[in-house]
């Protein structure tokens, strides 16, 4: 028998790239089961400075369906390998956290241990000499094959992928309502929200309602109070500027993270600008010196005045609460640093579709499990950010002194005590970061271990040697075919440069 209950009415609140990546995934995945509305106003503008993306993103939309080459074409995107961070361990330094594998692992040890061994005899490149993917960016390659040799992810325009979204969501049933939210209606029995109300005087009732209003979160806080998790101890920035600028090159195949003296600044290139972001510390630099610095060190004449972004970062303490998921910004903000913020989204989608509250009523357990698996997650990738500002050796300002000598949490202290003291390391099932990141990024902040695991002194140092060099030939060897970035994307965007 078909079950004769309605569609399960779902109300997003807000569009933008979390908006509509929430509509296009429900109407995709859960079809005639729900119906859709999505409301937003056309006087209200979106961020839009996220324009970086993780791996995790090419596998939402293939959960989606989406065609990778007219998602490139619709939002001048280019691809990415990983990114590159100057200026963090020390002034005047750079190392690469390349996406993919990192040399080669055995049951017992980690690639590093073999890495640390080589160093203890006194050869070997760096440890990321030995990725694929930092070779490549590193000589501007970048190609797609049938095996998937290299693991990449988007540089892409946020609001063109917003309004690419959209076409598919629309045509395939969600219901776009243009208005201003002038008051969240809750259900006096429940504390549900009923409704929403907008500027036109229409009333948009649901079952379910998606917070995706950005750092307002009408719903989740002004609503439903459900209150905030402050990270600011740990991550003082709390200010960005974002401006484009017009090409003057050909795009490279990953991001730059430039630390400056009370922050660090972006450079994400796509297919004919180039997006820049200033992120500081408004303790530590005034909003005029910040946009100095800003438009000093861009390359290109800016394409408008630079727009400036205020966040604190943290985390909604629920980011389901009642009938209300919040997502994107209005669920919390961790600073781009490592491009995680539309990977937050996609993932809270995912598991809001795993999770869907077909049944009505309350749903309790449901929403308990989704917040103990987001708040783990996002702990994960607060810890990771604050890495990279808490191991440096940095002393040339009060910013970067302050994140030398701060207490780190203990979640992290446990991580960075393990690598320093046996260069251990470790991924957990819900953890976003693997263990090459963690690797890659502590190795690169110089946290160097004591010492290592000695089952790799089994093998001889003349077969150490050779293994290296043979991980080393063939990555040459798996490096030649590859092509130019910028004549490959010209090849898969035609439309590009």
């Amino acid at each position: 028998m078909s079950d004769p209950r309605p569609q399960t009415r779902v109300v997003i609140a807000g569009g933008g790239t979390a908006g509509w990546l929430a509509a296009t995934a429900l109407v995709r995945q859960l079809g005639p089961l729900v119906d859709v509305v999505l409301v937003e106003s056309d006087e209200i503008g979106t961020v839009g400075v996220g324009e970086s993306t993780i791996p995790t993103a090419r596998s939402f939309h293939a959960f989606l369906g989406i065609d990778e080459a007219a998602f490139m074409q619709a939002t001048q995107a280019t691809f990415k390998l990983g990114i590159a961070f100057e200026n963090w361990g020390g002034l005047g330094e750079r190392y690469f956290h390349p996406f993919g594998t990192v040399g080669r692992s055995v049951a017992i040890a980690d690639f590093q241990h073999f890495w640390l061994e080589a160093r203890r005899h006194g050869f070997g490149g760096a440890y990321t000499d030995y990725s694929l993917e930092a070779r490549a960016a590193a000589v501007g390659r970048f190609g797609r094959d049938g095996a998937d040799t290299l693991a990449y992810a988007y540089h892409l325009d946020a609001t063109a992928y917003a309004r690419f979204l959209r076409g598919i969501a629309e045509p395939a049933g969600v219901r776009r309502i243009e208005g201003r939210i002038v008051q969240v209606e809750r259900d006096g029995t429940n504390g549900d929200i009923a409704a929403l109300h907008l500027a036109t005087g229409d009333r948009i009732a649901g079952d379910l309602f998606l917070d995706c209003t950005g750092f307002r979160a009408l719903l989740i806080d002004g609503a439903l109070q459900t209150g905030f998790e402050d990270w600011s101890e740990w991550l003082a920035c709390d200010r960005a500027l974002a401006v484009q600028t017009e090409a003057v090159g050909a795009p490279v195949p990953y991001t730059r993270a430039i630390a400056h003296r009370a922050g660090w600044r972006w450079r994400i290139p796509l297919q004919t600008r180039v997006g820049n972001g200033l992120v500081y510390s408004s303790d530590h630099m005034s909003e005029d010196e910040a946009t100095a610095t800003l438009l000093d060190g861009v390359e290109g004449t800016p394409l408008f005045a630079p727009r400036a972004l205020r966040f604190c970062a943290g985390m909604r303490r629920k980011a389901w609460s009642h009938n209300c998921v919040a997502l994107g910004l209005a669920a919390g903000f961790i600073e781009p640093l490592e491009s995680t913020s539309i990977h937050l989204v996609m993932i809270a989608v995912m598991r809001l579709i795993q999770s869907f509250p077909f049944q009505g009523g309350e749903s309790t357990a449901l929403a308990a499990r989704f917040n103990a698996q987001s708040h783990h997650e996002w702990e994960h990738i607060r810890d990771f950010i604050i890495l990279h500002y808490a191991q440096t050796e940095r002393a040339d300002s009060p910013f970067w002194d302050r994140c030398r000598s701060m207490a780190v949490p203990e979640t992290l202290a446990q991580r960075m005590a393990l690598f320093a003291e046996s260069a251990g390391a470790w991924q957990g099932q819900d953890d976003l970061f693997k263990i090459d990141s963690w690797v890659s990024v502590m190795l690169g902040q110089k946290l160097m271990p004591r010492d290592h695991h000695r089952i790799v002194r089994m093998l001889s140092e003349q077969a150490l040697r050779e293994s290296l060099e043979g991980l080393d030939e063939q990555l040459s060897r798996q490096l030649q075919p590859i092509p130019d970035h910028a004549a490959y994307l010209t090849r898969y965007c035609p439309h590009s440069g």
